[in-house]
């Protein structure tokens, strides 16, 4: 199926909106382009990791990711295996 125009860019264009807005407009002007990308890097590890968000019950992104693949894929219990023959 290909995708109507104009959707199969928005959640993209939604992040880039949120990224003009929150680090390079707030924390601007920036005096050399080394300045503006350790900002960017900074801005994307807050993103991914820190900020909290109000779908995912208001934790961080990778909190919500680290509990979904813990309770989806449950680790044997090692008590009871069975036990190795050597």
């Amino acid at each position: 199926m290909i995708p109507r125009k104009g959707f199969d860019n928005s959640m993209a264009e939604s992040v880039i909106g949120l990224y003009k807005t929150e680090c390079v407009r707030y924390e601007g002007p920036w005096r050399c382009v080394d300045d503006l990308d350790l900002a960017t890097l900074n801005w994307v590890w807050w993103h991914n990791e820190i900020r909290r968000h109000g779908e995912i019950g208001h934790v961080p992104p990778i909190e919500y990711e680290t509990t979904h693949h813990r309770d989806n894929n449950p680790q044997p219990d090692p008590m009871s295996a069975e036990h190795a023959l050597h």
